[in-house]
């Protein structure tokens, strides 16, 4: 008898648990930032980002048969991004969500990976949407679901810059962020 564990089950399952336990992160800090008197924005297309991942997952174990091997490359890659993400999380502190929570009094997270990029974290979700899909030569799933990614980043990027634009003003520059120092 053959104990053998089928390589998609076991990456979406692990990408599945690692997913819930950010949840449960993001609602400590969400409920946190809001007592602190946070406001919340783009609560319209924030179910439309679960129904997306969830959908990611479950689509993934719909196309790709169980026993289809990984492609090592991408599964370190996919390694690799979680590091990343780990970075992204670590930087923000208790500032990270998954949600749009701006605290008006907070300065700008301006460390980690913060400072070469102002969404770092939207660069690592749509890496892992891509390459999760694409280790398992799911090639259409990754493909739809990058585009739907893309149009929902779009979205909320635009309600997350208008959010942040008056902090960006009143933000004090340091010499390694002329980037965020020049008038918009």
């Amino acid at each position: 008898m053959s104990l053998a564990v089928s390589p998609v089950l076991l990456v979406v399952a692990l990408i599945a648990a690692q997913r819930l336990a950010e949840l449960a992160y993001a609602a400590r800090n969400t409920r946190a930032l809001l007592r602190a008197g946070a406001v919340e924005v783009g609560r319209n297309h924030y179910l439309l980002f679960v129904v997306l991942h969830s959908g990611l997952l479950i689509s993934i174990l719909w196309v790709v048969p169980f026993d289809y091997p990984a492609r090592s490359a991408l599964l370190i890659l996919l390694v690799a991004l979680q590091f990343a993400r780990l970075w992204v999380i670590c930087s923000l502190g208790r500032f990270w969500t998954t949600r749009i929570i701006s605290l008006p009094s907070a300065p700008l997270v301006r460390r980690g990976p913060y400072r070469f990029l102002r969404h770092p974290n939207y660069l690592v979700v749509a890496l892992e949407v891509a390459v999760l899909p694409l280790a398992f030569d799911a090639v259409t799933t990754a493909v739809v679901f990058s585009l739907a990614n893309g149009a929902l980043l779009w979205w909320r990027i635009r309600e997350e810059e208008a959010v942040l634009a008056p902090r960006r003003r009143l933000a004090v520059p340091r010499s390694d962020d002329a980037r965020d120092a020049a008038p918009s």
